[in-house]
């Protein structure tokens, strides 16, 4: 009895120094696989993340417009089977690139990427660095780089060459232009701008011009339709002094508005809106003045309300007069806008740049959104901050309608519920700033008019009684022979009670 007794705790002695051991192998286990994990975020920033994948919110509403169709560039989209078609033209234009320059090649090439490989992982926001981890000196993520660089710069260097003829380039099909253009604009399809750069430096000639004005030339052309200002005047004036980070970021930065940027006509435009109003409606006359702590005390609340409301409310929609595109040079400021942000809202009237709607829009504005999104060195978030406006002006295809009736929409899609659909669609998921909304005061301002029910009643006699010059001198007679009628009873009323 007394040896089985030992026997047992003996076992169980040994049954617990197991467990012991398998606790502090377990533990030993799980301190590695976090000490692997940290291990990789010393080599990850979110300073130094440029290149992002969409977060779920914007994806949601329209997933393909993030998602390359044709190339893919750079480690999000490069194991996509359905893309592999488009290797042989990578290999194309690396083969292209390498024969620019007499004794370039391939290992002179993957020693220059080598000493941005660590700065160039560091700018993708989601990458299994173990995919790129090699000893190798063509490691996997240093020839992606170099393969889809050449890619991006030389199809932008025929893309830019006046001397190459459409038929002598490697992709010189409609359709593939077409989708290599939008594909190289998606955020998530883009390579880190000091790679793309160094292999432009790599091969450049005298008098070729930069990189940056290359990328601008091929690919504004394709922002035009909605800026409104010709390319060259968008480019210049609107710089800041940071290094773009890629294709996108280039764009943006071309892009960014002046918001004192105003109309050398703009007084005049409004005191023509004043005497059209006042000729329009006469009861203009007996509206009770403002006083200047009426503009002072506006704040932000409520909802804005859509384009058929506010019109409803006596606000007057026009478009900005004289938009001139990209080919236009022979011109002069004049009425001019110089961006497609230069929306307006004084004295009940509403001023919006034309633009105009196509199939390329929304995916053009979905990826500028995201980048200003996820970036948060980009200030101010125009692109948000204008969907999210045009999200609050434009609720169903009737407000669309009004817009294009108005030449503000060029719909060149379909039907006006179309365009409508993009826009509520492409509001949800942006997050604005109520502090740093770049229509903030245009926002307060129309609430402040829509809250105040004299707005609303001169829109509604305007409608009914003043809709035309002939409607309003209608009205002013019937008011006048009312008056005379009037006058004429009281004064017989006072013959008969002097007789």
């Amino acid at each position: 009895m007394e040896e089985g007794r030992k026997v047992d705790h003996v076992m169980e002695i040994k049954e617990t120094n197991s467990e012991d051991q398998s606790r502090l192998q377990t533990s030993k286990s799980r301190k590695q696989i976090f000490d692997e994990r940290f291990k990789d975020l010393n080599s990850w920033s979110t300073k130094s993340c440029t290149i992002f994948k969409v977060n779920v919110a914007l994806r949601e509403s329209n997933p393909d417009a993030y998602t390359p169709k044709l190339i893919p560039i750079g480690p999000y989209h490069n194991k996509n089977p359905e893309l592999g078609s488009m290797e042989k033209y990578k290999m194309l234009y690396l083969q292209q690139f390498l024969q620019r320059k007499e004794g370039l090649d391939m290992e002179s090439c993957i020693r220059k990427l080598e000493e941005l490989k660590d700065e160039a992982l560091k700018c993708y926001e989601d990458i299994d660095y173990k995919d790129f981890d090699t000893d190798d000196s063509t490691g996997k993520f240093v020839e992606m780089l170099l393969v889809d660089g050449c890619f991006v710069v030389e199809y932008i260097r025929e893309d830019c060459s006046a001397d190459e003829p459409r038929e002598g380039r490697i992709i010189n099909t409609d359709w593939m232009v077409s989708l290599v253009n939008r594909d190289l604009l998606l955020l998530e399809n883009q390579l880190p701008f000091s790679v793309l750069t160094k292999l432009h430096d790599m091969t450049t000639h005298q008098g070729e011009m930069s990189f940056t004005k290359q990328v601008e030339k091929t690919f504004l052309s394709n922002l035009s339709n909605m800026c409104p200002a010709p390319l060259s005047e968008v480019t210049t004036g609107n710089a800041d002094n940071m290094e773009p980070k890629h294709i996108r970021h280039v764009l943006l930065k071309a892009c960014q508005p002046s918001k004192t940027t105003t109309s050398t006509t703009e007084s005049e435009s409004e005191s023509e809106h004043s005497r059209k109003s006042l000729c329009w409606n006469p009861l203009q006359l007996f509206r009770p003045k403002e006083t200047q702590g009426d503009t002072k005390h506006i704040t932000l609340h409520g909802s804005m309300p859509n384009a058929t409301e506010l019109c409803e409310a006596g606000v007057t929609f026009s478009k900005v007069q004289n938009v001139y595109r990209s080919s236009d040079t022979n011109n002069t400021l004049g009425n001019r806008t110089v961006s497609l942000f230069d929306i307006k809202f004084e004295k009940g009237l509403m001023k919006i740049p034309s633009f105009e709607v196509v199939d390329l829009t929304e995916t053009l504005l979905r990826n500028l959104i995201a980048f200003e999104q996820h970036w948060p060195d980009v200030y101010p978030t125009c692109f948000s901050d204008y969907v999210t406006f045009m999200d609050y002006l434009i609720e169903s295809e009737k407000d669309v309608s009004l817009l294009r009736l108005k030449g503000i929409i060029r719909n060149r899609i379909g039907e006006d519920k179309e365009v409508a659909s993009i826009f509520n669609k492409m509001g949800k998921g942006v997050a604005v700033s109520c502090e740093d909304f770049y229509y903030k005061e245009e926002y307060r301002k129309l609430i402040q008019h829509c809250e105040k029910p004299w707005n609303r009643m001169k829109a509604n006699l305007r409608h009914n009684y003043f809709s035309s010059p002939w409607a309003g001198a209608s009205t002013v007679a019937a008011a006048v022979l009312l008056i005379l009628t009037a006058m004429q009873t009281i004064l017989a009323f006072r013959a008969d009670r002097k007789k």
